[in-house]
């Protein structure tokens, strides 16, 4: 039997972030117009890639309807130009669609089946509302497969404030405000924009360029967080503060063999370590990240302690909470989510697991003292999805100092 082929991740884009609706940048958009454009840049970026060379392409999506449906990876690629021989398919694990899409493309890789591949997400919810037109079958509340509060998620966060009252609202708003802070901190050093392709919009006011996210708050602070309705719960601890917006928004990124890599001369800014996706109560689906993590760890021969950065996607602060008091990480760690994360920027559902990658890899080239790197995130249903990171420029010196 063969050795496991190296799976390397060699460049990342993704479109700026829309708030999602008639007022968000995205409205009069297509989904797949979005994802498109992210294919687009990323092999504007990457020249030295022939496109007859990719092997496949997967792209997810939570909503598979409409401009968003229609085997997407396959039409994306066409789309952008792609040699029609490059076939493609679609994917669909909610919140976790892209991660699902590297996960799937890299486990091909590995067994070496593919040389290179594109996987990302795209996900409009301003036109396809997650859930819209999906009918639950009726034996999940009947037979008491599931309670009443594990198809709304903002009612599964609510849950994990019961089930850990230590996990206050106002631990929640703190988080949520230095996610804000870390953001505009971010975009002041030049850190988010250079993965951003933007994207031509149009409105009733004509036409406009989108090139940067839509959603962050700059200006937010910690009172105005507390006055915020809680819409799950009367007298509840979700706010649209202290949670992930609706948004629309794209990922794609290129996926190759180290041999592959090599010969072509691309540039590696990860080494897939391994990946783990778990399940818990749909009820508490924000602790799927816990369970994920841990059997990822076991498949790497890894601890937490070997760690040195997290991209924990935010849906709800207290699901980033609840895997740091897990772990024991304190709220502050400065090795988690450094750039901030989706209560800021935005979570389009399927398309967020290559955000997070792509800021990993980001922060890999600014710590060369840090060998491994996580990206992790729950998933809708009682799931939760980790992939373990090394980074090409650890260097032994750098993290004895």
């Amino acid at each position: 039997m063969a050795e496991r082929t190296d799976v390397v991740f060699v460049d990342g884009v993704r479109t700026p972030f829309g708030r999602a609706g008639e007022k968000g940048m995205y409205w009069n958009t297509r989904a797949d117009d979005l994802v498109v454009k992210a294919i687009t840049g990323l092999m504007e970026r990457n020249p030295n890639v022939p496109g007859e060379r990719i092997d496949d392409v997967a792209i997810a999506a939570t909503t598979q309807a409409g401009d968003q449906g229609l085997t997407l990876g396959r039409t994306a690629a066409l789309l952008a130009g792609l040699p029609v021989s490059v076939p493609g398919f679609a994917i669909d694990r909610m919140c976790a669609g892209a991660m699902t899409s590297v996960t799937t493309m890299g486990s091909a890789i590995g067994f070496g089946a593919y040389d290179l591949a594109i996987a990302g997400g795209v996900e409009h919810m301003g036109r396809h509302p997650m859930g819209a037109g999906v009918d639950p079958n009726p034996r999940f509340l009947s037979e008491r497969l599931v309670s009443e509060y594990a198809l709304n998620m903002g009612a599964t966060a609510e849950r994990i404030h019961d089930r850990f009252p230590e996990y206050t609202k106002d631990r929640s708003d703190r988080y949520a405000l230095r996610s804000q802070q870390k953001v505009a901190a971010a975009y002041a050093a030049g850190k988010i924009q250079p993965d951003l392709v933007s994207v031509a919009t149009r409105s009733d006011s004509g036409w406009g360029l989108a090139t940067r996210d839509e959603a962050p708050r700059p200006e937010t602070t910690l009172e105005g967080l507390a006055g915020l309705k809680t819409p799950f719960r009367p007298h509840g601890r979700i706010t649209a503060g202290n949670a992930s917006g609706l948004n629309d928004g794209a990922t794609a990124c290129l996926l190759a063999s180290g041999a592959t890599a090599k010969e072509l001369g691309l540039s590696v800014k990860m080494k897939m370590v391994s990946f783990a996706f778990a399940g818990v109560e749909p009820e508490v689906m924000g602790l799927g990240p816990v369970p994920s993590t841990e059997k990822a760890l076991r498949k790497a021969g890894l601890s937490i302690t070997d760690i040195g950065l997290f991209e924990l996607n935010e849906a709800f602060a207290v699901q980033v909470i609840s895997f740091l008091d897990h772990f024991g990480i304190d709220d502050d760690d400065p090795r988690v989510n450094e750039y901030g994360g989706a209560i800021a920027i935005g979570h389009p559902l399927a398309s967020s697991g290559v955000r997070l990658m792509n800021q990993l890899a980001s922060q890999f080239a600014d710590h060369p003292e840090v060998r491994y790197g996580v990206t992790a995130m729950c998933i809708g249903l009682g799931q939760g999805g980790t992939v373990i990171w090394e980074n090409p420029h650890f260097n032994k010196k750098a993290a004895k100092r």
